[in-house]
């Protein structure tokens, strides 16, 4: 076998960086939980005063500093020794509630990497995982990941996107929330449209009970309910607007959803997709975010479609041609894509 010597070099500093970065996972963890950034965004710190302020152990802050600064995710001033987070880093590593946070899908991904086993197995069968059998920082992590997002974008961006839809919710509309997860999605749209009446359901029961919790925490019982029921089979109807969030591309059947959804809009209702950005090719999906989304998929989308019936798997990167057929397919006949970012798509169907 004759090897490039640059080319291995090349692919070694690869391996060396995906390394790295899979054990930064759990000090980024390990930072959050502990509150480290949150203590080192005000000013530059020492270790051992980073470790005051945090009830922690000096030497194992120091290391934690050392790994941190060489990964880039604090800065490090080697005249006095400190150690702080630039305002970027601050903002994606110590707010849960802003645009971004950071430690969210870290957790995600460490919850994701418990079932490697499940997964192996699944490799060799054929068979599925589905997302009710993964650790519980899976919904709790995908709860802190996706909120941000979802917090800076859906009543600025997103519904305002739709067609004649954000008038009917300021009027007092109702909506359903299908797949909600931990309802992070039904409580932000619930909040931004106090008039209107909310339905959140889940296949998912543990993630229901929780996104009642969050409802009740939020001031919102009386307009906001939950089912633990699947796209398939959600109640009620006739809906303004229908929303599915992250969650269509895991589903088994997502066209037997599709169609649900259809039949459960009112005449002139709308459907909002919310789905990963993705192009419609592979090639057009081979960069960092479409990185992350294939590899998550492999261990969470992809394992609970094939755990359902249906015959589907679409994937994280499913990309729009497919979201498109699935809407003409369940009897939509306008549909569109009214809003992206880096992270995400938003199509709207109507009847």
């Amino acid at each position: 076998m004759a090897v490039d010597q640059d080319r291995l070099m090349e692919f070694l500093l690869k391996f060396v960086g995906d390394v790295g970065a899979t054990m930064a996972a759990g000090n980024v963890l390990v930072g959050d939980r502990l509150g480290l950034y949150r203590a080192l965004a005000g000013e530059p710190l020492r270790p051992e005063a980073l470790a005051e302020r945090t009830g922690t152990h000096p030497r194992y802050v120091e290391e934690w500093l050392r790994g941190q600064a060489a990964g880039g995710y604090v800065e490090y001033d080697a005249e006095s020794g400190t150690y702080r987070l630039t305002e970027e880093q601050a903002f994606a590593l110590t707010d849960p509630d802003g645009a971004v946070f950071a430690p969210g899908a870290f957790q995600l991904a460490a919850g994701a990497l418990r079932a490697q086993e499940q997964i192996i197995e699944a490799f060799r069968t054929g068979g599925g995982v589905g997302w009710h059998e993964h650790d519980p920082d899976v919904f709790t992590g995908c709860e802190r990941f996706f909120r941000p997002g979802y917090a800076a974008n859906v009543a600025t961006t997103w519904i305002p996107a739709l067609d004649g839809v954000e008038d009917k919710l300021r009027a007092g509309a109702r909506v359903a929330d299908v797949g909600c997860g931990h309802g992070a999605s039904t409580v932000l749209m619930a909040q931004a449209y106090p008039a209107s009446v909310f339905v959140g359901s889940d296949y998912h029961d543990g993630s229901v009970k929780q996104a009642g919790i969050r409802a009740a925490e939020a001031g919102l019982n009386g307009r906001v309910s939950f089912e633990t029921a699947s796209a398939q089979t959600f109640s009620g109807g006739p809906y303004d607007l229908i929303t599915s969030f992250d969650c269509l591309h895991d589903m088994g059947d997502p066209l037997g959803a599709a169609r649900h959804i259809r039949e459960s809009l009112a005449p002139d209702g709308t459907w909002m997709v919310v789905e990963p950005a993705a192009g419609d090719s592979v090639a057009a999906n081979l960069n960092p975010v479409g990185r992350v989304y294939y590899s998550f998929s492999t261990f969470l989308c992809v394992p609970n479609a094939m755990s359902q019936a249906g015959g589907y798997a679409l994937g994280a990167q499913a990309g729009e041609a497919p979201i498109r057929r699935l809407a003409s397919d369940a009897g939509f006949t306008r549909f569109r894509k009214v809003a992206e970012n880096p992270f995400n798509m938003v199509y709207e169907a109507r009847p």
